[in-house]
């Protein structure tokens, strides 16, 4: 793992340069670009149980098979826990999930040839190794003591402390797959913007993308059971943070917000600190009772900020995290979607306007209610189809304004089709797996395996 550069090992006691850290990410809007991220199951071909980090059949394997793409390893005590090349990444989840952090692009045509490689890239080497890979929001078959832990300190540290919190964190961290998109801002108000749009509209995006109907080889009542795990992970980092839309709103606001949020570690000289439950307020003042007399550096607040968990996270960009896992042409839908609503001013106004007069009730209803009813959850005089459509309309014209064509003069519009076509038939991704799981399959989840691996 690199160490932190010099600037980030420098010691930190005042608020105001954890502001100007994320105000520094502003960007003008020629310099916006677009980071994707994605995560899958890696499973045994042949017995379809989730990857040991060890064995010929393992996570380790895989890594190491990767590298002859060019991929570089990151060690941690001896094992390695990642990958990195130019701007990107692929990392571990804690239950081994396999995860392409994808590179700043300009467009949604290079970000979706991004994935295209990966994915080229892990089918090689899986076929290679008997791996296979799967986009589902949540593992259909493996109860949690079946699933291996990979070997990094940090999960250690947050494995321990998450039942103190609540009482699905650790599904969250072994049995989930999200993907989300990266997006930047041209200022405080910009972000202000963005971030209430995508927190109002996060849960029309679960809905779209609900595709973790199954647990443990049967139906769990869910349109998107990953979403509704984060319900119960850790209410002091996870949520739809509603002072976002409160008046004073801005990078100050958000950064006391991080404040409260518990630690989970300090990251020093290769050792993950048990900091749990403790306050980063403490450690500006050098009173951490994990590392008294220590103070916290920019690298650490780097690290705390990655510790939050709400439906839209705000670093030096926003994270859009409602999303469950799912094929090909959903990862690249995904940011097609939050692409259209927030990078063309128009589109951003109309998704505004749409969204603007929700009440803290609605909002906070929506969140609750569609991981379980999805698209038919109630809205208003309609429902969250109604919605979604709208939202959709909303997106495809944003992306036609950006005007971004490729070589046979399309736009990035072609990457709603996935949506449109959910949109249209009123059937979520979970409806389509619950009807197969019903007949076809014979009520097995195993052909999921077969029909929906990548």
């Amino acid at each position: 793992m690199s160490g932190p550069s010099q600037e980030e090992s420098v010691p930190i006691a005042d608020k105001s340069r954890l502001v100007r850290y994320i105000a520094e990410g502003e960007k003008p809007k020629s310099g916006w670009l677009i980071g994707t991220e994605h995560e899958k199951f890696a499973f045994d071909a042949h017995t379809l149980k989730r990857l040991p980090y060890e064995g010929a059949v393992g996570i380790r394997a895989l890594l190491m098979a990767m590298m002859r793409y060019g991929w570089k390893p990151v060690v941690e005590n001896g094992n390695a826990i990642a990958l990195v090349k130019d701007q990107a990444s692929v990392t571990l989840e804690p239950g081994g999930q396999f995860e392409l952090s994808g590179a700043p692009l300009e467009n949604l045509f290079q970000t979706c040839n991004e994935v295209n490689e990966h994915l080229r890239q892990v089918k090689e080497v899986g076929a290679e190794l008997g791996i296979g890979f799967l986009g589902l929001g949540f593992d259909p078959k493996w109860p949690r003591a079946d699933v291996p832990w990979m070997p990094k300190g940090r999960y250690r540290i947050m494995r321990a402390y998450m039942p103190k919190r609540g009482s699905l964190g650790i599904d969250m961290m072994v049995r989930t797959c999200t993907v989300q998109v990266n997006l930047d801002f041209s200022s405080e108000a910009d972000m202000v913007k963005k971030f209430r749009v995508s927190l109002a509209l996060q849960p029309v995006a679960t809905a779209l993308f609900a595709n973790s109907p199954f647990t443990e080889g049967k139906p769990n009542g869910f349109q998107s059971l990953r979403s509704h795990i984060w319900t119960d992970t850790d209410p002091d980092r996870c949520g739809m943070l509603d002072f976002v839309f409160e008046q004073g709103m801005g990078y100050e606001r958000y950064v006391d917000y991080l404040l409260d949020v518990p630690m989970y570690f300090v990251y020093r000289d290769g050792v993950y600190h048990d900091a749990s439950g403790q306050s980063f307020r403490d450690m500006m003042v050098g009173e951490l009772p994990a590392m008294p007399g220590v103070l916290p550096t920019l690298a650490d607040w780097v690290d705390h900020m990655t510790t939050a968990f709400p439906e839209v996270r705000l670093k030096r960009f926003l994270e859009m995290r409602g999303a469950d896992g799912g094929p090909w042409a959903r990862l690249c839908a995904l940011p097609a979607l939050w692409v259209g609503l927030l990078y063309d001013q128009g589109a951003l106004d109309a998704a505004w306007d749409l969204v603007k007069d929700w009440t803290r009730e609605e909002r906070n209803a929506l969140r609750d209610e569609v991981p379980r009813h999805g698209l038919k959850t109630k809205f208003r005089k309609g429902t969250l189809l109604d919605l979604a459509r709208k939202t959709l309309a909303i997106a495809q014209a944003g992306l036609k304004a950006r005007d971004c064509r490729n070589s046979t003069g399309e736009n990035e519009g072609v990457f709603l089709g996935a949506l449109d076509d959910i949109a249209a038939s009123g059937r979520s991704p979970s409806d389509v797996l619950l009807e197969a799981y019903e007949t076809r399959w014979g009520r097995s989840v195993d052909p999921v395996y077969r029909e929906f691996a990548y």
